[in-house]
């Protein structure tokens, strides 16, 4: 690839906050952000040895750089993040909620459902990224350029028995983004992108993987780095674009 065929800094002096950004699809959308020109906030909760390096790759090619830690399941953390992000960047006008639970070890099927689980995996789906846009939102609308991106799941449309508490979680956060698309505007734009398969779970077996992906119409996975470009393109094109969710699953949502 030469040169001119890499994606050029458009957004320069931005800043950007992403939850789970240490690693998978996360540390995708940080260097896409990062390339994009953006001094970006990498909030871990327990890979923070990840989120320093990530962040330290970040400052070495010129980008203001910092890791956040925080358990997105105590919602006493969530303004925190926040301060710490403004005061160490000095604002925040993108806010990118990919941090996600995806299942419990008991608890989230009908046959063996358990409040606690449920509640847990809400906070953290859910809770954590409405909590987080709610104490963002004067910074964003501050610098007149603001921005969220909600990571669901073409499980929201499709929820599976076998992981209905994840399922529900991220149909919830579908309707909080278009809710929450109407409670910012016109100055800040609130999207949601629902990859299919982007990265496998790392206990799935090659007969499980070969399953699903026999349901997808393009007959691959995806990539984290190209949901992180449709996450760029949201924060960097989509100036007329708010409380819309776009699948990246390779046609799954079609079969």
């Amino acid at each position: 690839m030469s040169g001119t065929d890499a994606p050029q800094p458009t957004l320069d002096g931005r800043v950007a906050l992403v939850t789970g950004g240490a690693k998978r699809v996360g540390r995708a959308i940080v260097k896409a952000l990062g390339s994009a020109g953006c001094d970006v906030a990498i909030h871990c909760h327990r890979s923070v040895a990840e989120a320093e390096l990530l962040a330290e790759e970040l400052r070495r090619a010129g980008r203001r750089a910092v890791s956040v830690v925080g358990d997105l399941n105590d919602p006493s953390c969530w303004r925190r993040i926040v301060d710490e992000v403004v005061e160490a960047l000095g604002g925040l006008d993108i806010l990118v909620n990919n941090a996600s639970a995806f299942r419990e070890a008991r608890g989230d099927t009908l046959a063996d459902f358990d409040v606690e689980p449920w509640e847990r995996m809400m906070r953290t789906n859910l809770l954590a990224p409405v909590g987080l846009c709610r104490y963002a939102a004067e910074h964003l609308r501050a610098r007149g350029r603001g921005r969220v991106v909600n990571l669901g799941d073409i499980a929201a449309d499709r929820p599976s028995p076998l992981a209905m508490a994840y399922g529900v979680s991220k149909a919830a956060l579908t309707a909080a983004t278009k809710a929450m698309a109407r409670a910012l505007a016109p100055e800040v734009l609130v999207n949601g992108v629902a990859p299919g398969i982007a990265v496998f779970p790392e206990d799935y077996s090659e007969d499980q993987r070969s399953a699903l992906l026999g349901l997808v119409p393009q007959g691959r996975a995806g990539t984290p780095e190209e949901v992180a470009g449709l996450v760029r393109f949201l924060v960097e094109s989509g100036a007329y674009m708010t409380g819309q969710i776009i699948a990246i699953d390779g046609g799954r949502n079609l079969v």
